[in-house]
């Protein structure tokens, strides 16, 4: 097959740790940057994009989303953890089946490529219908298997059995940019033989972990009864934890947990609109950050946000960190732009990959248009200017793996407008069987 060739021309570069000065052009070879550097020649060149007035950085990486929620939209809001899940979510999750999953997947593949995501890591159900989805638009996806047990030995088999099969069908396929992690949901609902059974098999298999925890205060009652330890203790004394352990929320956490997660080099996916909308808590991430432990961003599903906008997650993650400590210093938009790009490819265990602007990593670039009042006057410091000033829609080009998703503002890989459609169908449907 012939290279494929694209020119990035102008471009002012926001790498997350290694700055570039000045207008650069970005030459991309398949799906690989391969050059980067003033006035590359443009003969020969299969496609030029013009990024004057734009800034290119990495594509943002979601450490934490169930994608097919964006069904869920606005279905349960201004409700406790507890009631919106028990009352209202895991009702309607009854009714789901593979192709509302899919339909659901593409939505939200949609409103990521179109807010600058490039990299999602997803939790979920019917997750080989997701993988079709990730397949068809081009993006790049951790996915996993949401398993929960409640202590049921027929269950936890079956739930082992279903992420299995996933990483076997689904690892390492879309030209390798969908990758399988181990699911366990939490550590509420999912029993210590499960957790300790997905240990055994993450090492065996060199398959990393996604899972819930210290979500909610209620959880750490509800773990501190029954186990007599809060929930990183618990998950410490059964071996559980480790450097290929990622965990969404981490709110309520003691400076023994944290200590726990720092000497298990254990990963952490805040998701601060997700946290304040459910009433959940504020994660002391300005503290996990002075501990050098890892932390990246996550949306949460857009049931519970409402939107899969990481920008607008960043700006949030920042402010809250700000008004939480009554220091105006911590979390720096140049600490938001890491932790939205390489801290999220860390996590992931990606990072020789995507994550930063780099001659031989993936081709995973965005372009923001400063080109708008909203960004105007320009920043003389770039992150400023996207983390507190931008959005979503701010977002001028997508490119995954060297492929161009959006353009101009303008899909290339999914028809928006049929997605919309089915999405609505589809939602009714579920509505109907209530």
């Amino acid at each position: 097959m012939a290279d494929n060739t694209i020119l990035i021309k102008n471009a002012l570069i926001l790498n997350p740790e290694n700055p570039i000065s000045g207008k650069k052009d970005v030459l991309i070879k398949n799906d690989l940057i391969q050059d980067i550097d003033e006035n590359i020649d443009e003969n020969n060149v299969d496609k030029v994009i013009d990024a004057d007035n734009k800034i290119l950085l990495p594509g943002f990486v979601n450490t934490h989303t169930h994608l097919s929620m964006t069904l869920f939209r606005g279905l349960a809001d201004d409700l406790s953890l507890d009631e919106w899940l028990n009352d209202n979510i895991w009702p309607m999750e009854a009714n789901l089946n593979g192709n509302y999953c899919y339909i659901g997947a593409l939505l939200g593949a949609v409103e990521l490529i179109k807010s600058g995501t490039t990299t999602f890591s997803d939790m979920y159900f019917y997750m080989e219908d997701v993988a079709k989805a990730v397949e068809e638009s081009g993006i790049r996806a951790v996915l996993s298997y949401g398993m929960i047990d409640f202590g049921i030995e027929e269950k936890r088999i079956a739930e082992i059995e279903q992420n299995m099969n996933l990483f076997k069908n689904c690892h390492d396929t879309a030209d390798g940019r969908i990758k399988v992690f181990f699911g366990p949901h939490s550590p509420y609902t999912a029993s210590e033989e499960l957790l300790r059974e997905v240990r055994k098999l993450a090492d065996e298999n060199n398959i990393k972990i996604h899972i819930h925890v210290s979500e909610t205060q209620k959880e750490i009652d509800d773990v501190s009864a029954e186990k007599g330890l809060r929930p990183f203790e618990y998950l410490d004394s059964i071996g559980f934890l480790g450097p290929d352990v990622i965990c969404a929320h981490s709110v309520w956490l003691s400076d023994k947990e944290i200590e726990i997660i720092k000497k298990n080099d254990v990963k952490v996916s805040h998701n601060p609109c997700s946290n304040m909308k459910l009433a959940s808590g504020i994660a002391p991430v300005s503290k996990l950050l002075e501990n050098d432990i890892c932390v990246a961003i996550g949306t949460d599903g857009a049931s519970s946000n409402n939107n899969l906008d990481i920008i607008e997650e960043l700006k949030i993650a920042s402010l809250l960190q700000k008004v939480s400590t009554l220091d105006p210093k911590v979390l720096t938009s140049d600490d938001a732009i890491a932790m939205g790009t390489i801290n999220g490819a860390r996590a992931l265990g990606l990072d020789d990959e995507i994550g930063s602007v780099e001659v031989g990593k993936k081709a995973d670039l965005i372009l923001i248009d400063t080109n708008s009042a909203n960004m105007t006057p320009d920043s003389s410091k770039l992150s400023s200017n996207v983390i507190y000033s931008a959005n979503g829609s701010n977002v001028d080009t997508t490119i995954c793996n060297g492929q161009i998703l959006m353009e101009n503002k303008k899909l290339t890989t999914l028809d928006e407008e049929e997605i919309y459609k089915k999405a609505r169908i589809a939602i009714d449907e579920l509505k109907k069987a209530l």
